[in-house]
């Protein structure tokens, strides 16, 4: 049963005004605030009973006995339910993040530019993650000879991913060689799903090796030594604002466990992708991450994927406690996430 039908509209507004007021002061809220602060449309001692009733529903929480209420995981959800697709950017803020992601060519630039943003906005911590999945496809590859059997492979995706990589040949190979190697698969393949790539130029290897004799031996050698192998490594994880959970969490046992969660980026990742579904076109909120980790149950994860041309290329989240400004950060996520589509499109266009 939600609280529409259980604690009725006047209850209703009580709990937002409750959840704003301690959202904006971090101290619990006594009746008479919110009395005050509602033009005392309601009296002191009907709010109090009204918030003794959120309480014993399991919205409100009282940390000392002469103190004022604070909201429960409860509330936020309830509070965040009501946002869902009625916040707004302001054209101010808008503004501040169009600027500081200006000029980002690629996906790296663009994530790690947008974890420190969203730490800014959020005040809590910025995540970025670019993924490496089979999905991205070819814009371009290029072979550079840097000595004795030892060559440079760069593979550029068109969502704007650079991989590159040094590989040790056995046979070694003239840069003029590397140079047409290279001008068969970007003629042959650009565009082409990576996974398909491979195993096209694979069957290609095995029936035009007399066709292109030379040309294919080459080919089939950068492919045997990983030129256009998957990268086996873990997501790429940007990550800014940790020090904002230290300046907020009193609990010193659960601070140290939450930064060795955020120290290892590959559980970060895996935290993001818990949450975070790729068929999903709206920012995700989630409220109480104990789920994944029991010491996360007081962190909140505000996210959304990252698609560029239509291919989910990585994903943006905020993790930060329970008490932040939630319609200020779901908006910054939900514009960010627009902005990446709009500027990798046009990187595509204009490359």
């Amino acid at each position: 049963m939600g609280i529409e039908a259980n604690i009725g509209p006047r209850g209703r507004a009580i709990l937002t005004a409750v959840v704003e007021t301690y959202i904006s002061t971090g101290e619990p809220v006594g009746s008479k605030t919110i009395a005050q602060a509602g033009g005392e449309q309601w009296s002191a001692a009907t709010i109090r009973n009204v918030m003794a009733d959120l309480a014993d529903a399991g919205y409100l929480d009282q940390p000392h006995t002469s103190a004022g209420r604070i909201p429960t995981a409860e509330a936020y959800r309830y509070y965040v339910e009501q946002l869902t697709g009625k916040a707004r950017l302001s054209q101010e803020d808008e503004g501040k993040i169009d600027s500081m992601l200006a000029g980002a060519s690629d996906v790296q630039e663009f994530m790690e530019r947008t974890s420190r943003v969203l730490s800014l906005v959020s005040s809590g911590v910025g995540v970025a993650i670019s993924s490496t999945g089979a999905r991205n496809t070819l814009e371009h590859v290029h072979f550079s000879r840097l000595g004795d059997h030892r060559i440079l492979a760069v593979v550029v995706t068109k969502s704007g991913l650079v991989r590159d990589r040094v590989l040790r040949l056995q046979h070694d190979m003239q840069q003029a060689d590397l140079e047409v190697a290279a001008r068969y698969i970007n003629d042959n393949f650009r565009g082409w799903n990576m996974e398909d790539l491979r195993a096209e130029l694979l069957r290609r290897i095995e029936s035009e090796r007399s066709e292109y004799d030379r040309l294919m031996k080459s080919i089939e050698h950068l492919y045997r030594q990983g030129a256009l192998a998957e990268d086996a490594a873990s997501p790429t994880v940007y990550l800014e604002g940790a020090a904002n959970l230290v300046q907020r969490e009193e609990d010193k046992e659960r601070l140290a466990q939450m930064l060795k969660t955020l120290e290892e980026k590959g559980k970060v990742a895996e935290l993001v992708a818990a949450y975070l579904d790729a068929r999903q076109e709206a920012v995700r909120v989630v409220i109480g991450l104990e789920d994944v980790a029991p010491h996360l149950r007081n962190l909140v994860l505000i996210g959304a994927p990252a698609r560029a041309n239509g291919e989910v290329v990585g994903s943006f989240a905020v993790l930060g406690p329970t008490r932040m400004d939630y319609e200020h950060t779901i908006t910054a996520v939900s514009h960010i996430a627009r902005l990446f589509d709009h500027i990798l499109n046009e990187g595509d266009e204009a490359r």
